[in-house]
């Protein structure tokens, strides 16, 4: 049987949720970086309209780069709740797109669903960040958090890195430093993560189904994050983490995605290759959903097991 897009997604979709629903889209030409960063942030900036979180609070601190540059990090917290975990949290947005701030609303969510505090690390951007930066930047945010433990009540130990999108693939990318530095890692929570810059060949079954991130923006995205080397084996593992060869004691994940999701054979394959190197992982990929299914059905009774297999994770930590 052929896939079927969930009905209340395609309804979604069709009412102009996700990027279909920006100005830019129509006329979007593959390799235009400029012009996917304005249509994927006009879909992110829907995740405004996600409920108040009353108790939640944010605070800004600021960190630094290896290489010197300013970082921006966001810590929020619930009120009353010190549970002693913490979750180091990468936006999505293909690594050319999107921000700490565009995430704000779904980061808050998470704390308010869950008491767990999180750090929204503001990386660094393609194509004007260099190879590897967005990385860089997220581990810096994870020294930064285990430096400053003490001060923000939690357990170094039980830190987790997470993402969604390109995101996951920058949380990805964390935990693989992270293993290199000896810096042990509670959980690497991948949330539909773009992990492989190889995935450019459309797959017939997935494009017969409205999508939210397509092979196009796919293309445009990893050519901006990566310029010249797309594509070649010089791709290092930090900036494509599909490309690593070493996934011995790797911190254990937890990885979802969609059926209809274009990353659904690389994550799927992420998982398999985890296991191979003994690393626990869990995998679920759901029938009939795509690429940022969680954030279109919160709020809505579909979305409810999915919600709380977050909860679940992140109260585990």
């Amino acid at each position: 049987m052929p896939f079927h897009l969930h009905p209340r997604i395609s309804t979604l979709i069709a009412a102009g949720a996700g990027p279909s629903g920006s100005p830019g889209f129509a006329g979007l030409r593959r390799g235009d970086p400029a012009g996917l960063r304005a249509v994927l942030d006009h879909g992110l900036a829907q995740m405004s309209a996600l409920p108040p979180t009353p108790g939640v609070t944010a605070r800004t601190y600021r960190t630094t780069a290896e290489d010197g540059t300013p970082l921006r990090l966001r810590w929020y917290t619930r009120d009353g709740t010190t549970p002693g975990s913490a979750v180091v949290h990468l936006h999505g947005g293909g690594m050319i797109a999107g921000s700490a701030d565009l995430y704000e609303p779904l980061v808050r969510t998470y704390v308010a669903w869950t008491g767990v505090p999180f750090l929204a690390v503001d990386y660094r951007l393609a194509p004007g960040a260099a190879v590897g930066v967005p990385a860089g930047d997220a581990f810096a945010g994870l020294r930064w958090a285990r430096a400053n433990a003490g001060d923000l009540g939690i357990d170094p130990a039980r830190i987790a890195v997470m993402g969604d999108s390109a995101g996951g693939g920058v949380a990805a990318a964390t935990a693989i430093l992270a293993r290199n530095a000896g810096i042990p890692i509670a959980r690497q929570i991948l949330i539909y993560p773009m992990l492989d810059d190889r995935n450019l060949i459309p797959n017939r079954h997935l494009t017969a189904e409205p999508t939210i991130f397509s092979y196009d923006f796919n293309f445009t995205a990893w050519r901006a994050v990566l310029g010249d080397i797309h594509g070649t084996d010089a791709v290092p593992a930090i900036a494509a983490p599909a490309r690593n060869t070493d996934f011995a004691d790797l911190a254990p994940a937890y990885i979802e995605v969609g059926e209809l999701d274009i990353f659904r054979d690389e994550d799927v394959d992420y998982a398999r290759r985890l296991w191979a190197a003994g690393v626990s992982t869990e995998l679920h990929v759901h029938p009939g959903l795509p690429h940022a299914f969680d954030v279109l059905l919160i709020g809505d009774e579909a979305g409810e097991r999915h919600k709380t297999e977050r909860v679940r994770v992140l109260h585990d930590l």
